[in-house]
């Protein structure tokens, strides 16, 4: 079988997934939509891309968050939601990070004081902010319960609380981001 260039591969995927009338998503691009009057419709993303770290203890308190975020028109990424099998995992997380418009940090007592991928995460973070104007939201932390936010972290940025009332601390948090992503693409 003759290589193909990835340029060529991607056309294919996307040919093929009109082809058989299904939508086809590239992630960070937008949606290829099967259209009757042109073959096909494109919507490209514009919703704001927010990536959520959290320790595998908090799974289930970070996909909620990532359910409600999402219905609330962000772009959410979570390492079990949007890894492939066989994908670079660390190499695909860093990508995640490097082109979210929003990093949101998840801290409970377990994460807090937890070594491994989470701190490693929001250390990449906090490296990917440096590169950011000084005046932009991008790390955005919060707390699952009455828990301490490191203070390297704590001294800088304003956390949002997700205790004791969910909804409060959801809505807090999307109004944030809303406004800073009404900011920077209102320039």
């Amino acid at each position: 079988m003759p290589e193909h260039s990835a340029l060529e591969q991607f056309t294919a995927v996307v040919v093929n997934g009109l082809a058989a009338g299904k939508a086809v998503e590239i992630d960070g691009l937008g949606v290829f939509y099967p259209d009757a009057e042109s073959w096909f419709r494109f919507e490209p993303c514009t919703r704001p891309r927010v990536f959520i770290s959290y320790a595998k203890e908090d799974a289930a308190a970070a996909g909620r968050l990532y359910d409600e975020i999402e219905s609330l028109g962000f772009r959410p990424w979570m390492d079990t939601r949007k890894l492939l099998p066989g994908q670079n995992w660390p190499r695909a997380i860093e990508s995640a990070i490097e082109v979210s418009d929003f990093f949101v940090a998840c801290f409970s007592r377990t994460s807090a004081g937890k070594r491994g991928g989470f701190q490693a995460e929001i250390r990449y973070a906090l490296d990917c902010a440096r590169h950011t104007p000084l005046d932009d939201i991008f790390l955005v932390p919060v707390r699952l319960e009455a828990c301490r936010v490191p203070r390297a972290i704590q001294r800088e940025i304003q956390y949002v609380d997700l205790f004791p009332d969910w909804e409060t601390g959801v809505a807090r948090l999307a109004g944030a981001m809303r406004n800073e992503w009404r900011r920077r693409t209102a320039a």
